[in-house]
């Protein structure tokens, strides 16, 4: 959980949505802290109920039971005028752009302007730096249909931009996006959040997006929250089978070799991103055997795991073990099946 003054407090909230074929519960006693200037990630699966999340934090869907307090505001008990007014400080950006296509690049992002009443000029004075700000200052005369995926979605963050939000919401914002344009709109995002202090909250189904940009996240899994905390921590130690599953899918069961010793290392971001087993064979001039590698460099630092099979000379073994922890890496030996 983040250690920030927090902005966003989500109190035992549940939806549940009345369907024809009977009652159908998409949240289920969710509780989330979120700090202020934080990038915090919301991931789940397809069908885990981030995106009814995300849409129950700004009230569009009305939560069955619990609260959304936003910047110290319960937003439970705030009529629908009242309501509006503070959806002004949470802006939205989403998968499919959702620009006005009748309306320029200028126009789409001028519109949340004149919803709120801002004097003409200094509406548009407003957008046009906020279109510089994204990176479209050129573009101000272009139509929604001229643009492409990565532009749309520039227009949408200088539209969400418009009315000063305090949080901003991301619901699977990068999804219809190459891996290419996916990054610059992180890099994005970043920037307005280190030159602003806005909150980002990222709704994603994508472990890249969280390991890019997030400082921590909450795992969605069946309506629940699974686990929450530092993406760094739970990388690299997931705590549950959700968590498990996002940060490294795939992973095989690793059996014993004969009467070998196997060990899991675990990089957690303390080490620096450099060839430790290739330099721990070197010292010792003893083979290991890789059985499994899921390692990542973030920022010059190793996060992932590794299931290495140790030599069968117990005391290399244990100089091994010893010569791994001496180097910042959690090393813990391991018996039966690695899952």
């Amino acid at each position: 959980m983040s250690s920030l003054e927090p902005v966003i407090r989500i109190d035992s909230l549940s939806k549940v949505f009345h369907m024809a074929s009977g009652p159908v519960k998409a949240l289920d006693n969710i509780n989330l802290t979120i700090g202020r200037g934080d990038i915090f990630g919301i991931i789940g699966m397809s069908g885990a109920g981030k995106s009814t999340l995300v849409r129950c934090i700004n009230y569009l869907e009305r939560p069955t039971e619990g609260r959304v307090i936003v910047d110290g505001e319960d937003l439970s008990r705030l009529d629908d005028t009242s309501l509006r007014k503070a959806r002004q400080s949470i802006g939205m950006i989403f998968q499919q752009f959702n620009l006005l296509m009748q309306r320029t690049v200028l126009g789409n992002v001028l519109f949340p302007l004149e919803v709120s009443g801002m004097e003409k000029n200094a509406a548009k004075k407003k957008a046009i730096a906020l279109l510089e700000r994204v990176g479209l200052s050129d573009k101000l005369k272009a139509y929604p249909a001229q643009l492409s995926g990565g532009q749309k979605q520039r227009v949408a963050i200088a539209r969400a931009l418009a009315n000063d939000p305090k949080v901003l919401l991301c619901d699977e914002a990068t999804s219809a996006l190459d891996p290419t344009t996916t990054r610059s709109i992180l890099s994005l995002l970043r920037d307005i959040n280190k030159t602003t202090g806005i909150t980002v909250v990222i709704i994603t189904h994508e472990m890249a997006v969280v390991e890019e940009i997030c400082s921590h996240v909450a795992i969605i899994d069946q309506s629940r929250v699974a686990e929450v905390g530092r993406v760094e921590d739970i990388f690299s130690n997931p705590q549950s089978e959700a968590g498990r599953r996002l940060f490294f899918p795939g992973t095989p069961a690793v059996p014993f070799g004969s009467g070998m010793r196997q060990c899991r290392i675990v990089f957690d971001g303390t080490s620096s991103f450099e060839p430790v087993i290739a330099n721990m064979v070197l010292e010792f001039r003893t083979p290991v055997n890789i059985m499994f590698a899921d390692t990542r460099d973030m920022d010059g630092k190793a996060y992932g795991q590794m299931v290495i099979q140790l030599p069968g000379d117990d005391t290399i073994a244990d100089r091994m073990m010893s010569y791994l922890r001496a180097r910042n890496v959690t090393v813990q030996e391991v018996t039966g099946r690695v899952e």
